[in-house]
């Protein structure tokens, strides 16, 4: 598995053929990919053409929803993301499947069971879905992001990490560069 920068967020990416069968809704809505890769955050900011200071701050203090972002690609995660860092991480099987039940408890989901997409992604092959949390200064995207890595049995402290730079930091403490800033 795999934490992408991009800036004001970071992703978790793994292979699809990793995931628990029917654990994740990317297995169905994007089947044959090689990878996927989910960020979770607030709902205006992620959804926003570009991220500004004032969409941050509305969302640490007046966030009203979040989501999931989730891309899929093929090939090795450093080429699909040129330019940006990755930071391969080395779980156990058993970690592995806690941060799959982490991320796949994320989905919001209607009354049938079936998560609830809310559009396309920034991605050509990515989309948008309702999320469950609460987004607010202390629970960012990236907080999430060091959270699921925790579930995976990292030691990495999701109280101590706000910031993309931060969760890149703790990565790179526990896993190997693949691409640098």
């Amino acid at each position: 598995m795999y934490v992408t920068d991009h800036g004001w967020h970071t992703g978790i990416v793994v292979r699809q053929a990793d995931i628990p069968v029917g654990l994740w809704p990317t297995q169905r809505d994007f089947a044959g990919s090689e990878y996927v890769e989910v960020g979770w955050g607030d709902r205006n900011f992620y959804l926003a053409p570009q991220g500004t200071l004032w969409l941050a701050l509305k969302a640490a203090f007046w966030s009203t929803s979040v989501v999931l972002h989730v891309i899929a690609f093929d090939g090795p995660p450093h080429r699909f993301f040129a330019g940006r860092e990755v930071v391969a991480l080395r779980v156990s099987e058993r970690g592995f499947r806690r941060l799959a039940d982490f991320v796949g408890a994320a989905w919001a989901t209607d009354e049938s069971g079936e998560p609830i997409p809310l559009g396309p992604g920034l991605y050509p092959l990515s989309r948008f879905s309702l999320a469950t949390g609460r987004y607010f200064l202390l629970r960012t995207c990236n907080t999430w992001t060091a959270a699921a890595l925790r579930a995976a049995g990292l030691p990495i402290n999701p109280t101590s990490v706000v910031t993309a730079g931060e969760v890149m930091n703790e990565a790179r403490s526990v896993g190997t560069v693949i691409r640098g800033p």
